[in-house]
């Protein structure tokens, strides 16, 4: 029988979803409280995408505290002071082996997109639809290959992606991140089945 991959550490990196400290471009047209609940079930899909990944650890790096989101078998650990490029390092320094780190913004991703097989590939990278990436995995974490990057910026996958250059790197699908009211509607119909389309459906009837 042919091995499968190799599990890996799963990372998500996530802040708390409190009223007026996520999502705040939904806002307008949703109130902060109705983003608030939006990346609460962006973050649920995605932990439980995550929950369903065969990995050595899966790992929530929070800022914040943990709710009732939370599923079983998920590490929570705080995220460290700084820039998003100093949390991002500060994740991957914390794995002592092949690790792949996500968001909360990409509720559509599946099971089937987090297994990933270092077998012949030194990084994984996650481009996003707004110029960022929203998956990037290392076989062995370095830090420094984060540390400076430009975070939030039109050209952050870019300046990353050129940090992976002397690496052998395999390509994922190209996703969405959810950061405005038409994302959230793109994002939906990828994913229909979902907690965040669910969501959506009932904020959006409500509003009728």
């Amino acid at each position: 029988m042919t091995p499968g991959p190799a599990p890996v550490t799963l990372l998500v990196i996530a802040k708390e979803p409190r009223p007026g400290r996520v999502k705040t471009r939904l806002s307008p047209p949703f109130t902060p409280e109705e983003a608030a609940g939006l990346a609460e079930a962006a973050l649920a899909d995605t932990l439980d995408a995550v929950a369903r990944t065969p990995a050595r650890r899966r790992v929530l790096v929070l800022d914040g505290a943990p709710g009732p989101w939370l599923p079983d078998g998920v590490e929570v650990v705080p995220q460290c002071a700084g820039g998003l490029d100093e949390r991002l390092a500060a994740a991957f320094a914390g794995c002592d082996g092949p690790a792949l780190l996500i968001g909360m913004d990409t509720p559509q991703v599946t099971p089937g997109l987090l297994t990933v097989d270092f077998a012949d590939c030194d990084a994984y990278f996650g481009p996003a639809e707004d110029g960022g990436f929203w998956a990037l995995g290392l076989a062995e974490p370095d830090p420094g290959l984060l540390r400076g990057v430009p975070m939030s910026a039109p050209d952050t996958g870019a300046a990353q992606r050129r940090r992976l250059a002397h690496l052998r790197v395999r390509e994922l699908p190209l996703l969405r991140d959810v950061d405005t009211a038409y994302d959230a509607a793109v994002v939906a119909g990828a994913a229909p089945g979902g907690r965040f389309a669910a969501r959506l459906a009932r904020l959006t009837a409500a509003r009728r």
